[in-house]
């Protein structure tokens, strides 16, 4: 699908480009620089994931987007791209859509796949390049080092092996360094390479001159010292620096790789044989599948895509996808999701999403947007790394006029440039934040925690209250029919298959109770039109000409005394028409068993913990005392403007907020959240709106989710503290002359390898419980 200039200027449209040739934070600054002076573009460039998210409304085109990057000097290929962008919907565990992001109708590969194989494809070729180049580069070096430092081995010819030995370290191990600072210096700019060429290159022509000119000098101090070594060292350092940084960096992008290896490969796809009529088992890969196909799961194997159950039951284990550690009971009619595993039953599945459209894509999706997004504090590291290479060349240059007036010897002034050409790299900084976002969403990732951003994290650090919904949150979710109370002559069973034949069209558990209990009876229950469902009221449709409404009381301009008021057992909607109730029916709700527990650490880590629900207070008033929210923090009848208010009054008085839910009547309150939370269980609106989406639907995914959210955070203001506080205590000292060019670049490449070694610390994160 091509992007054209002709589309609407109003729309928004969306590609994803793999950017080849970055090596530092000002690579990635430089390259969104020049991306957003094209007109209604707003691009965010991922050193780690070597790729770039471009936004954009207007005239711009895709391939004027790659041009733009290509002249800034970097390689650039579309991975996706659709227009205008509209969030697709992938399902939870329970067929719940979750929004994940951009896909275009074309998409019917998988989406993990197509996000994660260039990178790695270009991870491992770029790995294995700079492992054969360091090899070459200390292979080279260690005699260079022998004769320029060991003491006996001064003979005349010294000088000119150790050219002869630092030439091919210069011109081809190093020829990385050279090629992307050239690259940049003919667009007009500067990155880490251009120090690094520029430190390597002063250090080998000094060298070279001297011998050629035949002034070069021994250790005993006669004529002009040569920097072979330090020419060598400083590019063997960093390249084995850059080898481990890419080996280390490929590694936080498992949690991707991992997700596309949960997927079945193939399926036994039921055909009919055209030559007998009978239908027969036919493997087939999984990317194959259609909508509507129906295909085979055995014991042991794979779902194969997400679908309903035709025929069989079983238990199916999704643990690996939502991380729910029970398995769950199918039956004929019960949804399942690709990547789960079947454990005792045959099922026969009919495929209901396939390739882009199936939870196990929309998870991959999710995480990927989140770990290409930037944290507020990232933002400053950008700011400082774009300024930071063109600083640091007028400072070398400063230096090295001042060591040479200062002490007259042009060879120690050029030692010490060098020294703070390479030790001012800023590459940690480039790394800091992308690496533990890419390790920590990964994490989350297969515990069933989809985190949308990286400036989530910094709102995980700063909430202090949180509201939950309960129905579907602090409770099951799970209610049944537990009374009908009629009003006059009217048989319990009429006034049921009214209230089913409208709830049927509704997602609310209250509903699902109601149309249960009438199927458990076998009412037959007739076909409605002009459904419409009226959040935290009820809903209404017509059945055959009538207008019938079901849910709270206030729907009806009259409620009879005998049925008017609420049980004490549980909750209670009315159902009736022509303005008057006929009938009220009571659904009970159990707690969930974690949900006391997911309080109580709640409680222990100084949140504060509210209830809210559209409920009567006596069974809100029940559940609070069962998890152990004190009565003043209750807060029970509410519709979703109620909500929604209560939110922004929490707000006003300086709270704040994290909102956890899970309906549509949550949505406008998940969205006024400073943190919104959308169980797993719940609808697509309700994860539209949230900024986390949990794939478990126990309450104590989010206190997991807010832990890895705060250690994801903790871990990126590490890393961004070492890359700072190293370069601050680093430069002055290679000013001073205190650091030889040597010790510069092996502290230079140790530290990014430590940051991105930090960042993968999160990978075995566990929850404190």
């Amino acid at each position: 699908m091509t992007q054209t200039a002709d589309h609407p200027t109003d729309e928004v449209h969306e590609v994803d480009l793999a950017i080849s040739g970055m090596t530092c934070a000002s690579c990635s600054a430089r390259i969104e620089k020049k991306l957003g002076r094209l007109d209604g573009v707003d691009a965010v460039v991922n050193l780690a994931t070597e790729k770039a998210t471009v936004r954009w409304s207007g005239p711009v085109t895709v391939e004027e987007l790659l041009e733009t990057v290509r002249r800034t000097g970097y390689g650039a290929e579309v991975l996706t791209h659709g227009a205008p962008a509209a969030p697709p919907r992938a399902e939870t565990g329970s067929g719940t859509p979750v929004d994940t992001g951009e896909a275009t109708p074309d998409e019917t590969s998988s989406a993990v796949e197509r996000a994660t194989a260039p990178a790695a494809h270009h991870q491992v070729t770029r790995q294995d390049d700079l492992r054969r180049r360091a090899e070459v580069a200390a292979l080279f070096t260690v005699p260079v080092v022998v004769l320029a430092m060991v003491p006996g081995l001064d003979f005349a010819g010294s000088p000119w092996v150790q050219l002869v030995l630092a030439t091919p370290v210069v011109a081809w191990a190093a020829w990385p360094f050279h090629r992307a600072a050239a690259l940049t210096a003919r667009h007009g700019g500067s990155t880490m390479d251009t120090l690094v060429s520029l430190g390597v290159l002063a250090a080998y022509l000094w060298s070279l001159v001297v011998v050629l000119t035949g002034r070069a000098g021994g250790m005993d101090g006669g004529g002009s010292h040569i920097w072979f070594e330090t020419a060598t060292v400083v590019t063997t350092f960093l390249l084995l620096g850059r080898w481990m940084e890419a080996r280390a960096t490929d590694r936080t992008r498992d949690a991707l790789r991992g997700l596309l290896d949960l997927g079945a490969k193939d399926v036994a796809v039921l055909r009919t044989d055209p030559a007998s009529g009978a239908t027969v088992e036919q493997r087939v890969p999984v990317d194959d599948l259609a909508v509507g196909d129906r295909f085979v799961v055995r014991p042991g194997e794979k779902v194969g895509t997400d679908g309903v159950v035709r025929d069989g039951r079983s238990a199916v284990d999704a643990s690996l996808v939502t991380g729910e550690s029970a398995p769950v009971e199918v039956a004929p009619g019960s949804e399942v999701t690709g990547g789960t595993v079947n454990t005792t039953g045959r099922l026969v599945v009919e495929a209901t999403r396939v390739g882009a459209e199936t939870t196990l894509a929309g998870i991959a999706r999710l995480v990927e947007r989140a770990q290409t997004s930037k944290a507020p504090v990232q933002r400053l590291a950008d700011r400082v790394s774009a300024v930071f290479v063109p600083v640091v060349l007028a400072l070398a240059a400063v230096t090295f006029v001042g060591w040479w007036v200062g002490s007259g010897d042009p060879a120690r002034a050029l030692e010490v440039a060098i020294s703070v050409l390479v030790i001012a790299c800023p590459c940690a900084l480039g790394l800091a934040t992308p690496t533990a976002l890419l390790v920590g969403t990964g994490r989350g990732a297969r515990m069933g925690i989809l985190i949308k951003g990286a400036d989530v994290l910094e709102d995980t650090r700063r909430v202090d209250t949180v509201v939950l919904d309960k129905t579907g949150t602090v409770t099951s979710g799970e209610m049944t029919l537990v009374e009908v109370s009629t009003a006059g002559r009217l048989p319990k069973d009429q006034a049921l298959r009214a209230a089913a034949a409208v709830e049927q069209g509704s997602e609310h558990p209250v509903a699902k109770a109601v149309v249960a209990a009438a199927r458990s009876r076998a009412l037959d229950v007739p076909e409605v039109t002009d459904f419409e469902a009226l959040p935290g009221a009820g809903a209404r449709a017509r059945v055959k000409d009538t207008e019938v409404r079901v849910g709270r009381a206030d729907l009806f301009d009259e409620v009879p005394r005998e049925i008017a008021a609420p049980s004490a057992e549980g909750t209670t909607v009315w159902v009736g028409w022509g303005g008057r109730a006929r009938a009220s029916f009571t659904v009970a709700d159990t707690v969930r068993r974690s949900s006391g527990r997911a309080v109580r650490a709640l409680d222990d880590a100084g949140l504060v913990c509210y209830l809210l629900t559209g409920d009567h207070d006596r069974a809100a008033l029940t559940v609070a005392r069962d998890v152990g929210i004190p009565v003043g923090r209750v807060v029970a009848d509410v519709r979703p403007e109620d909500k929604h208010a209560m939110i922004a009054d929490l707000q006003r008085r300086g709270r704040v907020v994290a909102m956890v839910g899970d309906g549509v009547n949550d949505a406008a309150a998940l969205a006024q959240a400073d943190l919104g939370i959308a169980m797993g269980t719940g609808t697509d609106v309700a994860a539209d709106a949230a900024d986390i989406v949990l794939l478990r639907s126990e309450l104590p995914a989010v206190v997991d989710a807010m832990e890895l959210s705060r250690a994801t955070l903790r871990t990126i203001r590490q890393n961004l503290g070492w890359a700072f506080g190293y370069n601050v205590a680093a430069i002055p000292l290679a000013v001073a002359g205190v650091l030889s060019p040597m010790v510069a670049g092996a502290a230079m490449a140790a530290s990014s390898v430590l940051v991105v070694s930090n960042s993968l610390r999160l990978r075995r994160w566990t929850p404190r419980g």
